[in-house]
């Protein structure tokens, strides 16, 4: 099998790491990828935004799968212009991604297949946007309705500052999604879908927050672990049955069927288990917690969802132990990242196995590694126990040096304390 993989991330660098383990998998080729992914494969420019450009390289390199990593690619309609060339896509289409593409579609999608959510209301201009505030009440929760690469959500007790980010959007002719807010710890759990048959991941925990204890703004995510040693073992069936299989139901039977990670972002609360949201690909950084782990072959894996076989994969196989990931960011992130920043001590960390970097926002400059994006590194710990894997994780990144960097150093740290 010759794959694709589209996207220059961390996660795509783990998703190549993983088909490369599989036996069945003859060539990855990654577009246009980054320096750590370009060590393991050849890596090739592309504009990810463009499908036209997309399906032509698959065709230029007789691709068996295309695996699709962003979403910008996906809203862009690139397994829509693979599937006109006969090319397997692991991936929605433009239609089916809009669960992520916009969250009112996404709201309104729920509500027909009865998952369970937080209460809400589209808002399209200050006055409504008020209304809703007063309803909900304090904490607020505002929600930018199209993408916005994890960062368009705010959280916070200020009204001013809730109302102010709505009208932000409004001013360029946005909408925002006001809700009701969810309390409890929240989960991520991706579900690999055919169109029909889910097969839910094991789970994980992120950290969006840019400080430690969930202070400061949003990010794309700044570290997870996995899996969970505090979740009920039957929550991931729960879920799958409630959630995941409902809204695949629900997309097939609106004539879009979702192929692709059906990602739920899940709040525990104290009234049962709630869908903080939907997005329509890998997480990142839980992918780098949750596909390091995974024994099943990646590529047969996925390769079986973009041609509707998923039934064949019912029962996954999975790596013992827990895995912790720390998000290494440029200075700046996440409002104006510093590039260009020399980045050093990698060399110290490739002699263990059980230990991983991953290139997210870095480039190769005049023979150099230098930073260029906001979240630069992914270091990835893999132990028989949550609270080893998550010192070794700390370890190795006491090893990296990027002037100017910052990281959470709460990752898993209250998780470690539930750990039998």
């Amino acid at each position: 099998m010759k794959c694709l993989v589209v996207g220059s991330g961390a996660r795509e660098h783990v998703i190549t790491g993983a088909l490369l383990r599989d036996p069945e998998v003859e060539s990855v080729v990654v577009a246009p990828g980054n320096a750590g992914i370009a060590e393991l494969v050849k890596c090739v420019p592309l504009d990810v935004s463009d499908p036209v450009a997309i399906g032509d390289l698959a065709t230029q390199l007789d691709v068996d799968l295309v695996v699709i990593g962003p979403e910008i690619p996906l809203m862009a309609g690139a397994a829509n212009a693979l599937a006109d060339r006969g090319i397997a896509c692991f991936g929605p289409t433009r239609e089916a991604a809009l669960i992520e593409g916009s969250k009112a579609f996404c709201k309104e999608v729920m509500a027909e297949a009865g998952i369970p959510t937080a209460m809400a209301r589209v808002c399209t201009n200050a006055a409504q946007a008020q209304d809703a505030l007063d309803t909900f009440g304090a904490p607020y929760v505002v929600k930018d309705d199209g993408l916005a690469a994890g960062k368009g959500v705010v959280v916070t007790a200020d009204r001013g500052e809730a109302l102010a980010h709505a009208e932000t959007c409004f001013e360029v002719g946005g909408t925002v999604v006001i809700e009701e807010f969810l309390d409890g710890p929240e989960v991520s759990l991706f579900g690999i879908s055919d169109g029909t048959t889910v097969v839910a991941l094991q789970p994980a925990q992120d950290f969006k927050r840019v400080g430690d204890n969930d202070e400061g703004p949003n990010t794309g995510g700044m570290g997870a672990y996995s899996p969970l040693p505090w979740l009920d073992e039957g929550v991931v069936s729960e879920v799958t049955k409630r959630v995941l299989q409902p809204m695949a139901d629900a997309m097939k039977n609106r004539g879009t069927p979702f192929v692709g990670v059906l990602y739920a972002g899940l709040a525990m609360t104290t009234r049962g288990i709630r869908v903080i949201e939907f997005n329509a690909r890998f997480g990142d950084p839980e992918t780098q917690v949750v596909l390091s782990r995974l024994l099943t072959p990646l590529g047969q894996f996925l390769y079986s969802a973009a041609t509707e076989q998923l039934a064949d994969f019912a029962q996954l196989r999975w790596e013992q132990g827990f895995a912790v990931n720390v998000v290494i960011a440029a200075e700046g992130y996440p409002v104006k990242p510093v590039l260009g920043v020399p980045i050093l001590g990698l060399e110290m960390l490739e002699a263990d196995p059980d230990l991983s970097v991953f290139h997210a926002g870095t480039t190769m400059n005049e023979g150099k590694l230098v930073t260029f994006g906001g979240r630069v590194l992914s270091v990835t710990a893999h132990a028989p126990t949550l609270a080893l894997a998550r010192e070794r994780a700390y370890e190795g990144v006491a090893e990296i040096e990027v002037s100017g960097s910052h990281f959470r150093r709460d990752i898993a740290l209250s998780a470690c304390s539930t750990e039998a």
